[in-house]
């Protein structure tokens, strides 16, 4: 993914790509489909001794940061949700040494009772009230807004144009920054969470962010406005209250997880229904369909891959035997396509039997954000067909791929309409 004219490449000391760089370091445009692969090692073992990564000729993403912790792969469904389930044999602290180190100590890495404590304080600033009014006054308009710079000419590709900027302006808005700055630190979040393919630059691009962010914060304590950053400056539970250091730190997480997985779930649900016409129709006619055409997307292709855990004592995973310091690739892909529980699972098909999928995680850390994600997707989606009749695959162009081994998204959709 490059930037596209809606977000002005921020100009640095050279002409890098964040954007391509992350694609490039994680597989997009070179493993096309890892789901055969996938079900071959799920079913020779649930889990798999070492990492998938390397049977797609890449090095861990993780490599280098980790040490000499062995290495695990969690596939089936049950393998990945009683390491999910269980926080007591399976820590999160694995993220301290890899995305941690530039994200700062968040609850992505936290366990109980420290996780329980700190995700209790936040979850009280994604409340209904505030979720209505970032519909109302944030997530319909700028949706809106980028439609209008397409909805008169016909055509669009809907990844440049449209999935990709709109997520990051969504949370731009929610936090209360200046639109002004989205160039740079959409830039810096993406470097990043680059870390693992130019460490250097993901370091730098965390400091950058922070010395932006504790300076919002800080105003934002003094003068507190209709923002989150305010709400989280001001959270309060039984005494505790956030301190700069751990707002910067949920904010690094919330930018690229905000803008990054949204914009890559939308993209991969508007690719299954443009290249199955027959649901495409289904659901423009019968909108109530969405929200199971929403699920079946992200169980089909997930924005985000595997997350990570470490074993903190030996122990038996799906009948696999695990031991004590083992770092766990938990595939929440692999057992979103674990045959055992869907049917031809490589297909999307919104209008299978429904059972629940773990894109969102599972347990204590099952994401803070999933229904702002839903949300977010189902107002894009329902506005798209309601303002660009007939919505359709170009049929002169290349036909979508949705490629990548730990985002995974389109790089173009090329559409007609009307």
């Amino acid at each position: 993914m490059t930037t596209d004219e809606h977000l002005e490449t921020v100009e640095d000391e050279d002409d890098y790509d964040p954007f391509q760089a992350l694609d490039q370091a994680f597989g997009a445009g070179t493993v096309r489909d890892p789901y055969p692969k996938m079900g071959e090692l799920r079913r020779k073992s649930p889990v798999y001794k070492g990492s998938i990564w390397a049977e797609f000729g890449m090095a861990p993403q993780e490599a280098g940061l980790l040490g000499d912790a062995p290495i695990y792969s969690a596939l089936s469904y049950d393998a990945v949700t009683q390491v999910l389930r269980s926080g007591s044999s399976f820590s999160s602290s694995a993220y301290a040494n890899t995305i941690g180190i530039v994200m700062g100590h968040s609850i992505l890495e936290m366990d109980e009772p420290e996780h329980n404590t700190y995700r209790a304080l936040i979850e009280q600033t994604f409340n209904k009230r505030e979720m209505e009014r970032w519909e109302a006054d944030i997530i319909t308009p700028t949706v809106n807004s980028f439609i209008d710079r397409f909805v008169d000419r016909g055509k669009a590709d809907l990844v440049h144009e449209f999935t990709f900027p709109f997520p990051v302006h969504v949370i731009t808005g929610m936090l209360g920054l200046p639109k002004e700055d989205l160039p740079k630190f959409h830039r810096w979040t993406v470097e990043l969470i680059n870390i693992p393919g130019d460490p250097a630059r993901g370091m730098r691009a965390s400091q950058k962010l922070h010395d932006y962010l504790v300076v919002v914060i800080d105003q934002r304590r003094k003068e507190p406005r209709e923002d989150l950053i305010s709400l989280l400056a001001h959270a309060e539970l039984d005494g505790t209250r956030l301190n700069d250091e751990e707002i910067c730190a949920f904010l690094r997480l919330l930018l690229p997880a905000g803008a990054e997985t949204t914009y890559r779930s939308s993209g991969n649900l508007l690719c299954g229904l443009l290249t199955n016409p027959d649901q495409l129709n289904a659901v423009r006619d019968d909108r109530s369909l969405l929200p199971q055409a929403i699920e079946e997307a992200l169980r089909w292709e997930p924005p985000l891959l595997s997350i990570m855990r470490s074993a903190t004592e030996d122990t038996v995973v799906d009948g696999v035997p695990v031991p004590k310091g083992a770092s766990i690739m938990v595939s929440v892909a692999a057992a979103n396509h674990d045959e055992s529980r869907w049917d031809d699972p490589e297909t999307f098909n919104i209008f299978r039997k429904r059972f629940p999928h773990i894109v969102f995680g599972f347990g204590a850390h099952v994401c803070l954000g999933q229904h702002l994600a839903r949300m977010e997707t189902s107002i894009a989606l329902n506005t798209l067909f309601d303002r660009c009749p007939n919505l359709r695959l170009d049929p002169e162009a290349d036909e979508p791929q949705i490629t990548g081994m730990i985002f995974r998204s389109p790089a173009k959709l090329p559409v007609l309409f009307g």
